[in-house]
């Protein structure tokens, strides 16, 4: 890349890693590949100490403002108004960015929009949000919650229109935003992954982190890695509905032998535990916690297939990486997760919270031939391959030059 074509940029972001969600995933994976692109990469997130600081990693200049612990949920953290805005305007000074890309409007990014606006800066935003994340940690009455939701898509829109180019990860979520008042164009970018890195094969061995079963599988037993297994990865919160799962797995015959792994971590352990207990199948599911990559290739690929319940995905950056792993999907037929499954081809659609056709579809993927799997295999991977992260890339790199040629004219 020629020295001209580098640009300097900004990603403003409310979560950002180690914190384990989609949103903090999809700005690490963008910042990484476009510095690794050759561009300047400035990240501003909150802080997971509380502390502000500066490193940098993987080539991305992070720089982490003052957060604080927001205790309704296990892992968010906030950043107050007053700490933010002087912080967020002197690195706008510092950075001098071309373009902001932004990933919220919560307090982090609605600054990003302001004080951007205020330097001429253009503002691609990026969103992930929908009140349905948040609206199970809210403890009051239904027509309370329900008036905050409005109030909340009101807000968004209000803060989102004033981007020079809005983006969200499908065309699903572009018109969910529709449907909700927006007027402006709204543009559907993957989220992308790295296709290579879950097409690589992974030795099956045991888990090198995370929970282990005591002293291995007993006399008799299959190893761990040759029994039927449904897998979940992502945050263990309220809106995945985990224990949905469970349920199901308790429905299926237990001929079958189906076990759950669950990577990932959040307020509903002890939840899913208690109801892996209650239904009787404890000794089945296994709570991983937060694995190393190369651990979470290998239970992509160790699974028989994949499951999430969730009902507030905008993508599902888990789901697609299961998909490049060749691993059929059981996915709730609920807001974009449709995207990515082609019903009876690469895995199955369900309807949300509905125990007892997740155990069908559960059942009718452990029932298959070995060929039968192997062809939703193929079919998981060619819907992966349409998600490619250099595309993301590239598409990206289109709308900073787009937007800094426009504001510039």
């Amino acid at each position: 890349m020629a020295q001209t074509d580098r640009l300097t940029l900004c990603i403003p972001a409310e979560t950002y890693l180690p914190e384990v969600n989609g949103a903090a995933t999809f700005a690490a994976r963008l910042a990484e590949g476009l510095a690794r692109r050759g561009h300047e990469v400035h990240v501003i997130a909150p802080s997971p100490t509380g502390n502000p600081g500066y490193a940098n990693e993987d080539g991305v200049h992070v720089h982490r403002v003052r957060a604080h612990r927001w205790y309704p949920h296990p892992t968010w953290t906030i950043c107050f108004p007053w700490e933010t805005r002087p912080e967020m305007s002197r690195l706008l000074d510092d950075i001098r960015p071309d373009v902001v890309h932004t990933q919220a409007h919560f307090v982090i990014g609605r600054f990003a929009f302001s004080l951007a606006h205020a330097r001429g800066i253009p503002v691609v935003a990026t969103n992930h949000f929908m009140p349905d994340n948040v609206r199970p940690y809210v403890r009051a009455p239904k027509s309370l919650v329900d008036a905050g939701a409005a109030a909340a898509w009101w807000d968004l829109r209000r803060i989102f229109e004033a981007a020079d180019h809005i983006t969200v990860p499908t065309q699903l979520a572009a018109d969910l935003l529709t449907e909700n008042g927006f007027r402006a164009p709204v543009q559907a970018v993957s989220c992308g992954i790295d296709l290579s890195h879950f097409r690589e094969s992974a030795p099956e061995a045991p888990h090198g982190s995370g929970e282990q079963a005591a002293g291995g599988p007993a006399a008799g037993e299959a190893p761990e890695h040759d029994r039927p297994t449904v897998l979940f990865v992502g945050r263990l919160s309220k809106e995945k509905h985990i224990e949905d799962i469970v349920g199901a797995l308790a429905l299926t015959d237990p001929a079958l032998d189906l076990h759950l792994e669950v990577v990932g971590a959040g307020d509903q352990d002890t939840l899913i535990r208690e109801r892996a207990a209650e239904l009787g199948v404890a000794d089945r599911v296994r709570l991983l916690g937060k694995v190393s990559a190369e651990d979470l290739v290998r239970a992509y690929h160790r699974a028989t297939f994949f499951c999430m319940p969730g009902t507030a995905e905008l993508q599902s950056i888990a789901t697609l990486e299961a998909l490049a792993s060749g691993t059929p999907v059981v996915l709730a037929d609920a807001v974009a997760l449709p995207h990515l499954c082609r019903d009876g081809e690469n895995g199955y659609l369900v309807e949300p919270r509905n125990t007892e056709k997740y155990a069908e579809a559960f059942t009718k993927i452990l029932t298959a031939s070995d060929q039968e799997r192997a062809a939703m295999g193929r079919a998981a991977r060619a819907v992966a391959a349409t998600h490619d992260i250099e595309y993301t890339l590239d598409t990206f790199e289109g709308i900073y030059r787009e937007v800094l040629a426009r504001c510039q004219r």
